[in-house]
């Protein structure tokens, strides 16, 4: 019994890696129909239960969506993600729906990147992907100029981008660091998810042609929505 299920788990993760590889190279796309439950089960050589199985984890992945007597279709979007307009701009211009709350505005920032990078203004912001909240972040500027006077005055166009662009800080550079962190009560009752739920941290510094800090921004990530690629020495 032991053997016989461990094969079916194998099988079943065989099934889940190679169909979600295919999407996500865009071999299938979105709104792109997977074929039948008895196609994939004669492909794979596995059992329909099998295959249910894998679908249902795929969905839960947000990989595909299922609808009863119809069939299942690709929902994830592998739009590239374009520093230069935010990937919540991204993802709204390839047809998804992305929707922005602002948390607040405020002076001040992290006490170690003040003292670091002297006064800050932080925007706080939470991203929504088809009604559910998939990241939180705080976006850290530099407190000079007419950024000094954001709280008050508000983003331009409600766009961070369009706001350090009125303020003339163009980044051309920077750094970013990624890594796992179970979320607290706070960010938790924001993202609508248990505390403990692990979810992406990213830091990204983005600096200016002198070196100056044109934004800090501390992100919180849904691990299924988001990935990361990375490219180093010749592409060919």
């Amino acid at each position: 019994m032991y053997m016989t299920e461990q094969v079916a788990h194998s099988k079943r993760a065989r099934l889940v890696e190679d169909l979600a590889a295919h999407i996500r190279a865009g071999r299938l796309t979105r709104g792109d129909r997977l074929p039948g439950e008895n196609q994939l089960a004669a492909r794979y050589s596995v059992s329909r239960g099998t295959v249910r199985s894998a679908l249902a984890e795929l969905q839960r992945r947000a990989l595909i969506t299922t609808e009863g007597g119809v069939g299942s279709f690709v929902t994830f979007d592998g739009v590239p993600l374009d520093q230069g307009v935010g990937w919540a701009r991204a993802l709204s211009d390839s047809g998804a729906e992305v929707t922005t709350e602002l948390l607040g505005i405020a002076a001040g920032g992290e006490p170690g990147v003040e003292e670091r990078e002297g006064p800050l203004v932080t925007v706080r912001r939470l991203r929504r992907f088809e009604g559910r909240p998939i990241s939180v972040e705080a976006s850290s500027l530099p407190a000079v100029g007419l950024l000094a006077d954001l709280p008050a005055r508000g983003l331009v166009d409600g766009s961070i981008t369009a706001t350090l662009r009125a303020a003339g800080l163009h980044g051309v550079g920077g750094e970013q660091w990624i890594s796992m962190e179970p979320l607290d009560d706070a960010a938790a009752a924001l993202l609508e998810r248990p505390p403990g739920t692990p979810f992406l941290r990213a830091v990204r510094v983005t600096r200016s042609a002198g070196g100056g800090l044109v934004e800090h921004v501390v992100s919180l990530l849904d691990p299924e929505h988001f990935r990361f690629h990375l490219t180093f020495g010749e592409q060919r």
